[in-house]
């Protein structure tokens, strides 16, 4: 593979399921990690095949065993050729997202291709490190975003999507395929057309940390490398959403009457709305309030030793200023909900004694992608890409040392 100082996506041997050993494809992949709720993740984990017992293993050990004997009974097999995988998401006629899955090499020092733009908890990467090298395995792939104005791959990646398919699964109305390309003028195609290319992290700031973590630790040049899928923003862009905030103990009337010391408060009264630029709406039972015009001087407190850029971002205003100074919300796990759906939020506190919520605008790509250049990493649970890929359709399993 040429050398790039841009992305580099090689191709490798996925590890897939063989649906005449584990069955139907749709009953053992699943959504990602982060999108299935604790009871969901429990039900799955019933089924005996289920990707989700390896997902959400508490003993990487254990998991790691269990993965073993699903390659010695044939539950999981590799594939004989490596190559670059095109994966697809559809919803009836409709495309929601085509890209790329091979092996992307991990930036280490210098300017990076890949770029985060989210901060990451310690303890969270420490536990997604420990659970990756317990298993030695990726069972999802980091979800990236890039630009591109070379159009050369394109024709080649549509000619492989009119193939055979390798895999067709159904999770909740989204039909997921996936494709492989083995033959080298193809690849070379597709690598060239990434030169130069410089990705957003969209999905899986705490994976990639893990991997990043691995790669330093001795001996652990398996983990230079990580599982990717590669999305060109350009032809599929991805759906960008704002994540609210609900907070159950907090009373709407209290909330209300304490955001107007930090920012403008005015009374909605047709009910929550989508916020606009510049705006969060808060919520709770049945009334809403439009909040706009943080003061000034509270969100310099509120934000002291953060980045500038940080005044504008919605995230920081209703994080810092509103939870933490105006009404004291705990950061402890619990206190504070992450919702990704606005009407969802807005539903679950619109009967009385059921809490707060506060609606978040949306920025844009454009917005997360230039702080992002420069070196700013957006507050947690800023942003929501998707629709992210399926858990359990292409693994990347290392060989055993």
């Amino acid at each position: 593979m040429p050398t790039s100082t841009g992305l580099q996506l090689r191709p490798f041997r996925a590890v897939r399921y063989d649906p005449a050993s584990a069955g139907e494809l749709s009953t053992v992949i699943c959504p990602p990690y982060d999108d299935i709720g604790p009871a969901h993740a429990q039900a799955l984990c019933r089924r005996p095949h289920h990707i989700a017992r390896l997902l959400y293993a508490h003993d990487p050990q254990a998991a790691a065993g269990r993965l073993e004997r699903w390659l010695q009974r044939g539950v999981l097999v590799r594939d004989t050729r490596p190559a670059l995988y095109v994966y697809q998401q559809q919803l009836g006629p409709r495309v929601l997202q085509r890209g790329l899955i091979g092996e992307l090499t991990l930036s280490r020092g210098g300017s990076p291709s890949v770029l985060p733009h989210e901060d990451v908890q310690a303890h969270v990467v420490k536990q997604r490190a420990a659970h990756m090298a317990g298993l030695r395995a990726q069972l999802e792939p980091l979800l990236l975003t890039y630009r591109s104005s070379e159009r050369s791959a394109d024709r080649v990646i549509a000619d492989i999507t009119r193939r055979q398919p390798l895999a067709v699964a159904r999770i909740g109305g989204i039909t997921h395929t996936l494709w492989a390309s083995t033959a080298q003028a193809e690849q070379d195609v597709v690598t060239r057309h990434l030169e130069g290319c410089q990705a957003l992290i969209a999905d899986g700031h705490h994976r990639h940390a893990a991997c990043r973590q691995l790669s330093a630790q001795e001996n652990r040049s398996s983990w230079h490398s990580g599982l990717a899928l590669l999305v060109d923003s350009t032809t599929h862009p991805l759906r960008l959403t704002a994540i609210h905030r609900v907070i159950p103990g907090l009373e709407p009337d209290k909330a209300a009457v304490a955001a107007a010391d930090v920012a403008r408060v005015r009374p909605l009264p047709h009910g929550p709305q989508r916020p606009g630029p510049g705006e969060l709406v808060l919520t709770g039972a049945g009334r809403a309030w439009s909040i706009t015009d943080p003061d000034p001087r509270a969100l310099d407190d509120a934000l002291a030793g953060r980045p500038p850029q940080w005044r504008d971002l919605p995230a920081a205003i209703a994080d810092h200023l509103l939870l933490a100074r105006a009404w004291s919300v705990s950061d402890l796990p619990g206190a504070v909900q992450h919702v990704h759906d606005a009407h969802q939020a807005a539903s679950a506190v619109a009967a009385p004694g059921q809490g707060t919520a506060v609606l978040l605008p949306d920025i844009t790509e454009d917005t997360v992608r230039q702080l992002a250049g420069e070196g700013v990493l957006l507050p947690r649970k800023s942003t929501s890409f998707g629709p992210k890929p399926a858990a359990g359709l292409a693994l990347r399993v290392l060989d055993t040392p």
